[in-house]
């Protein structure tokens, strides 16, 4: 048994519990974080080429954090010394004057970002390669862009142990015990930490339950999906940025042709309930089958058959706001959780938040939508 004792010990070595573990090493924390799989992986929610990042948001309490997020993620970049951040800006497309626009709209102006509203006939002139309706309107935030998504997980991790933290890979935990030091078991070693962060990915079940918690989680498998241009560079990220959309039913995200060049990033931001532990062993044909049809309908300039096909995993709560809190019965356990498919792009405050959480400091931002009682205690474990 190792009887040296870690300020906080962070388990899951995903974006989310790296940003903690980078943040908690840069503030002179003795840290330890753990990770169930050989490093790198693709089996939960961090791998992959890129991610989209924005201030736009129908929350303002998004955007409040994202000031700071971006700020945070172009000091992380200049520390790890390779591009994390690429600003192409990012394009929010609905009805005009619909609830999501004008949602934007207000959070961005009450938080002082920039955004230009572009209505039906400016947006249909500036991107002539999408056809939607023509009640159509968008907001262009110009501190969006993409996400480097393996660079910055790298980053976080190479910074972290350049600040003198301890990072361990292929060290599952399979048991955590409650105390005034929190003691981790893994099948090689056993650790312990005065405080501890759990941030488990779409694993939260499963390492949850047997410390009493039941939330109402469902883990999802997503399909990453690239389009081929009919015409090279006609949606490349000089004329087209990141872009959501959700008025048409069913919402859909999407990136310029940029990692894949030539392949445009459309996807829809639903999938089937999968276990993390099986999670190849599922149908997702409605997904594939409903994407030719959105995007043969409003993409013409490309292939309405996918020429690329990946996968990620989404945790997502009813609600679609993530776990931040302690855990139930313990003040020196802290919850990452349940980020819903959005959580890449705040990490670097969420990170911070749940450093300050296991340090027993008060959250720099209020974390009232992301507490852990919002949802009714669920029956049976």
């Amino acid at each position: 048994m190792c009887t040296e004792v870690y300020d906080v010990v962070v388990v899951g070595a995903g974006v989310e519990g790296s940003a903690a573990a980078y943040y908690l090493a840069k503030r002179g924390e003795k840290t330890l974080l753990l990770e169930q799989f050989p490093l790198p992986h693709s089996r939960g929610s961090s791998h992959g080429q890129s991610r989209i990042t924005r201030k736009a948001y129908p929350q303002d309490f998004y955007t409040e954090m994202m000031h700071e997020a971006t700020d945070i993620w172009r000091q992380l970049e200049k520390e790890a010394g390779w591009e994390v951040f690429r600003p192409t800006g990012y394009l929010a497309m609905g009805k005009h004057n619909g609830n999501f626009l004008q949602d934007n709209i207000s959070s961005l102006t009450r938080h002082g970002a920039s955004f230009q509203y572009l209505p039906p006939l400016d947006f249909r002139r500036r991107y002539p390669m999408l056809t939607y309706p023509d009640n159509y309107a968008a907001i262009v935030d110009p501190d969006g862009g993409i996400l480097r998504a393996d660079k910055a997980l790298l980053a976080y991790q190479a910074m972290f142990q350049k600040h003198g933290g301890r990072l361990i890979d292929g060290a599952k935990v399979t048991s955590i015990r409650r105390g005034n030091i929190v003691t981790l078991e893994t099948p090689n070693a056993t650790y312990r930490g005065n405080s501890v962060i759990i941030c488990p990915g779409p694993w939260a079940s499963h390492i949850l339950r047997p410390l009493g918690v039941k939330l109402p989680l469902e883990v999802v498998r997503i399909c990453v999906l690239y389009w081929k241009e009919r015409q090279s560079g006609s949606h490349d990220a000089s004329k087209l940025p990141t872009f959501y959309e959700d008025d048409l039913g069913f919402p859909i995200y999407g990136l310029p042709s940029e990692e894949y060049p030539g392949h445009v990033k459309i996807c829809l931001h639903l999938g089937p309930e999968i276990d993390a532990e099986s999670r190849d062993q599922v149908d997702a044909k409605w997904v594939i089958d409903r994407m030719r049809n959105y995007v043969r309908d409003h993409f013409p300039g490309l292939e309405p058959e996918p020429s690329i096909v990946e996968t990620c995993i989404y945790t997502n709560t009813p609600d679609c706001h993530p776990v931040i809190d302690y855990l139930p019965g313990s003040r020196n356990i802290v919850l990452g959780a349940g980020f819903s498919g959005h959580g890449f792009k705040l990490s670097p405050v969420v990170g911070k938040v749940l450093g300050q959480l296991a340090c027993g400091e008060k959250p720099s931002y209020s974390l009232t939508s992301f507490k852990i009682d919002r949802f009714p205690p669920q029956a049976g474990l």
